[in-house]
């Protein structure tokens, strides 16, 4: 009798109803859209044809984008392991002067990132940038081009995608147990031989998740090569763009955006099964703080001195031009050169002076409210029904809301677009291509996985007896959710709201797809004032979107995680 009452006390109309509503969205927004394309592609005239494919196999740029894709992937995987390690040792291994201003120079990527970013290494080695015009002065036949193709890209995007390794590997270096390498040096092992036998190798499970990561953000990369690629270095995402623009070669970016997916998801099925059959370095129970280690060696010393400052110089160059061309008039930020004369509040004043001048920001904090409120307030209740109802029916909720973890964003997109062009059942014969809603539905199932997989994490970490004692006092699950559970995880859910808001104010490679062309959100606009044929005032007006992104970003991590606590909680998650 007790068990029936327990039952009934879990299974009422209001959880009935809430579960019917998540396994509707799951359907339709993340299996129905994806199943359609396939369809779409392959049965659009209602035979099997491969007639796309076909067609694929005959474009030369579309079949050199895959393979620029592949090769800039690759040379990600070396050149952001080499620098994010790097970044890693010289913060929190060897004992550096000067480490705690290095490591803000090293986490500016987390502040900004993006086309913000793309804007700032265009604004410095672009063709009016100080490193050409410096570069000019030393050889007056250099190109002023110079700075493009996949030099420029992989360049960019080595140093713009080291942020997890500053988060991460970093939590994971301060989690070696100092004890092993004390061993290591009373066995009398070199620094050397501690570095790369004892202290690497226990790294070695999270510097494989994030080659991975790295190998599928250099595949999917799509605002560096679109700014610095140009037509002699196309890459897959750029080129499912332009194909999506054209109404005859629709059926080419489809087949484009699978390809990617197909990519992704054999790659992470690697890393799966590469993970399950790893054998890592456990790390003791009894852990000592790992202290930094003095470079005994004179040279060696000052050498990796040398190269933790050069990095410091390339992290803060474009961060430094941003901020200091926003205060510049449209002369000195259309020909590079800076004066005294040159300084000037009027981009400021220009941006403030009405509305219409910050809509684009305005339209992005609504997205980014809005969609990650949302995303948040799904994904509790989500966890919130696996926690107290572990069946068959949670358990499969819980894989089907990890698909857009194994999908890029491009095919997600594409998806979307492509279904929900005509009206279809699942939505009620609604549709959404080309309005409003579909970037929000965009923004919100691209965070879902991440989302999901924090929240879960918060929910099983709340002690089972605090939830029983409030149910034991006559307390409903509704009131035991908000009165004593939410306030318990509450950092932990401003911490996931505050992470997925500074995500999607800058976007671009998913709204690109989806935005409507009369609400331009903050990405679009300032990938437009990366362009060459983009006027000075737009430049500027850009320059000054972006200080205050940065801003923005700076307060919302520091006020919610506080001293990068946040780098703790992620690495629980």
């Amino acid at each position: 009798m007790n068990t029936l009452k327990s039952n009934w006390y879990r299974i009422n109309p209001i959880t009935v109803i809430l579960s019917f509503f998540i396994v509707w969205f799951v359907f339709a927004f993340l299996i129905y859209p994806n199943v359609n394309t396939i369809y779409e592609t392959f049965f659009g005239t209602g035979t099997f044809s491969l007639e796309p494919v076909e067609k694929l196999l005959r474009s030369d740029r579309a079949i050199g984008s895959i393979l620029n894709s592949i090769l800039l992937a690759f040379i990600l995987v070396v050149t952001v392991n080499l620098v994010g390690v790097s970044l890693v040792l010289f913060t929190n291994y060897f004992d550096i002067k000067g480490a705690n201003v290095l490591k803000i120079s090293y986490f500016s990527t987390l502040v900004y990132g993006g086309v913000a970013l793309n804007l700032g290494y265009k604004l410095v080695y672009g063709e009016n940038g100080p490193i050409t015009q410096f570069l000019l002065q030393l050889n007056p036949h250099w190109n002023d081009s110079w700075f493009s193709g996949l030099f420029a890209v992989a360049f960019v995007m080595t140093f713009a995608c080291t942020s997890n390794h500053m988060l991460f590997l970093s939590s994971a270096m301060r989690s070696i147990d100092y004890q092993t390498i004390e061993a290591a040096k009373n066995l009398g092992a070199s620094q050397f031989t501690i570095l790369t036998k004892v202290v690497l190798p226990t790294l070695k499970p999270t510097l494989f998740a994030l080659t991975i990561l790295t190998f599928l953000t250099g595949l999917s990369a799509t605002s560096a090569p679109l700014v610095f690629g140009g037509r002699e270095f196309e890459t897959i995402t750029p080129m499912i763009l332009t194909f999506a623009n054209s109404s005859s070669s629709k059926d080419l970016a489809t087949v484009l955006a699978l390809v990617l997916g197909i990519v992704t998801i054999i790659v992470l099925t690697f890393m799966i099964r590469s993970e399950e059959k790893g054998n890592y370095i456990s790390i003791s129970k009894t852990k000592t703080s790992i202290v930094k280690q003095k470079i005994n060696n004179k040279g060696l010393n000052v050498l990796v001195h040398i190269i933790a400052y050069v990095l410091f110089v390339i992290y803060s160059m474009p961060v430094l031009a941003i901020i200091i061309y926003s205060f510049t008039d449209s002369l000195a930020i259309s020909s590079g050169m800076i004066s005294l004369d040159s300084f000037t509040i009027d981009n400021y004043l220009l941006t403030f002076s009405s509305i219409e001048a910050i809509r684009p920001y305005l339209i992005s904090l609504v997205y980014g409210f809005l969609g990650s409120f949302i995303v948040v307030a799904f994904c509790l209740l989500c966890a919130y029904l696996m926690k107290i109802h572990n069946n068959l029916l949670t358990r499969t909720l819980d894989y089907s809301l990890m698909i857009p973890w194994f999908l890029p964003s491009t095919l997600i997109a594409v998806g979307l677009s492509v279904t929900f062009n005509t009206g279809q059942w699942v939505v009620f014969n609604q549709v959404f291509t080309g309005t409003l809603w579909l970037l929000l539905f965009g923004y919100i199932i691209v965070h879902i996985p991440f989302t999901l997989r924090i929240s879960k994490s918060a929910f099983f970490g709340v002690n089972q007896e605090v939830e029983d004692a409030a149910k034991n006092l006559g307390a409903n699950a509704f009131y035991t959710f908000i009165k004593v559970i939410l306030p318990i995880i509450m950092p932990t859910i401003l911490g996931i709201f505050s992470l997925n808001f500074i995500g999607i104010l800058p976007d671009y490679d998913l709204t690109v797809f989806l935005y409507h062309p009369l609400f331009e959100p903050l990405g679009i606009t300032i990938m437009n004032a990366t362009g060459n044929s983009a006027s000075a005032d737009t430049k500027a007006l850009n320059l000054v979107y972006t200080v205050i992104l940065m801003i923005l970003n700076t307060l919302i991590l520091t006020t919610v995680y506080g001293n990068w606590r946040f780098i703790r909680k992620r690495k629980r998650g």
